[in-house]
């Protein structure tokens, strides 16, 4: 374990971290245009290139350290590289998954240096390399009349995250936030890309994961629950699962704090600034945005609060504000507990089902005994009537006398 990374796990401990809020929406804020996102190096690109905003850390590297800069003059504690889409997947679209190496290495290395001149003894600031879901689903068919076909195989996908990941280490990060995640078999090739990144280059890093929710049964779009999802990457023992972006604060918080309740990990929540309207534009003001965090705040839910789509600094600001005066670190679940998919209402403290209740139309039914307690019973009886099966002449073949 690196300096840095013990630093974070000191911090992550002691206090609630805050993370940073939208890129996206900072970078429309600037007004950019077609020659902002070709710069000098993509002048003669033959592809229409605005809209990339992870081209922007090799065209405009300036107005990329100038929204960090922005985010940690308002308290940030980590602040995200600008590489959401930074994969050959997602970079195939404009023509330039050539650049992926480049746009992670830059993308990293100038967050890297605007936390570095903001960071002190007291307030250390950290680099999360981001990670997105690209907009393909490998667990799902692309075509309805071929349910067993896939868009994309496993080991394409891992290779492409494995890609990414190695060029955000190489730039400087201290951890990687996959994030967004819909689609559980995505998820596993991220990490599976992630970890064969690090192994190449002899080292670890903590590794984020943040769901993002399809509608409000708080499943992801692949069908898992946050239950299941835990049980599916349990083996990469990440820094700390959650859930961000989805509808906001408000629609996301019954599922935070059920996922709190059972994750064996630290939990990260960062949404939306609620949904958007026609025009794309999000009403949550910071005011209505914290106030809706706060009570997870107040409950120790919470390690890692920050913002998703449509959050500014702003709102980033407000947030600090409401972490440092009203917020408990939460501590992770350390005792292990199965995890059923969508079937946890029927579990009992042990986490074992009872399948009488589960019958429709049933009223919940007095579970059988414990086998335990029916040998002490059969034991007890025995010696009460001194009579045993075994010795007992009128049992023969296992029937009992007329």
């Amino acid at each position: 374990m690196t300096e840095r990374t013990q630093l974070l796990y000191k911090c992550i401990d002691r206090r609630v971290l805050l993370l940073d809020g939208s890129m996206g929406v900072m970078i429309q804020s600037k007004g950019l245009g077609e020659n902002d996102f070709r710069g000098s190096l993509l002048s003669e690109h033959p592809q229409p290139l605005k809209g990339n905003n992870d081209i922007l850390c090799l065209t405009s590297p300036e107005v990329i350290a100038g929204i960090h800069r922005e985010y940690l003059e308002a308290g940030a504690d980590i602040i995200e590289t600008n590489t959401f889409n930074a994969t050959r997947l997602s970079q195939k679209e404009y023509s330039t998954d050539h650049l992926v190496r480049q746009i992670n290495t830059a993308g990293a290395q100038i967050a890297r240096r605007e936390a570095d001149r903001y960071s002190t003894p007291e307030r250390p600031r950290f680099v999360a390399g981001s990670i997105g879901p690209t907009g393909i689903a490998s667990s799902m068919s692309a075509d309805i009349n071929d349910p067993a076909s896939r868009p994309i195989e496993f080991a394409e996908m891992s290779e492409a995250f494995e890609e990414q990941a190695g060029a955000l280490i190489d730039g400087g990060v201290d951890m990687l936030l996959i994030e967004t995640i819909f689609d559980s078999l995505n998820a596993k090739a991220a990490i599976d890309g992630a970890k064969r990144a690090m192994r190449q280059r002899n080292t670890e890093i903590p590794l984020i994961l943040s769901m993002t929710v399809s509608d409000r049964s708080g499943r992801l779009l692949s069908g898992h629950t946050a239950e299941a999802f835990l049980a599916i990457i349990a083996h990469a023992a990440p820094l700390a699962v959650g859930f961000n972006c989805s509808a906001g604060p408000t629609g996301l918080a019954p599922f935070v704090r059920r996922l709190a309740a059972i994750s064996p990990y630290r939990t990260i929540f960062y949404p939306n600034a609620g949904l958007p309207d026609s025009l794309g534009n999000y009403s949550e003001t910071p005011e209505r945005f914290v106030s809706a965090i706060m009570p997870l705040l107040r409950e120790g839910t919470l390690n890692i609060a920050g913002g998703c789509c449509g959050t500014t600094p702003a709102h980033i600001a407000r947030l600090r504000t409401a972490i440092d005066s009203e917020s408990t670190p939460h501590r992770p679940v350390t005792g292990k507990r199965p995890w059923i998919a969508g079937l946890d209402e029927f579990a009992d403290d042990r986490g074992f089902i009872n399948r009488r209740t589960m019958q429709r139309g049933r009223k919940p039914q007095i579970p059988a005994p414990d086998k335990r307690e029916k040998l002490q019973r059969s034991r007890s009886h025995s010696q009460e009537t001194g009579c045993r099966r075994r010795d007992d002449p009128r049992y023969k073949h296992g029937r009992r006398p007329a």
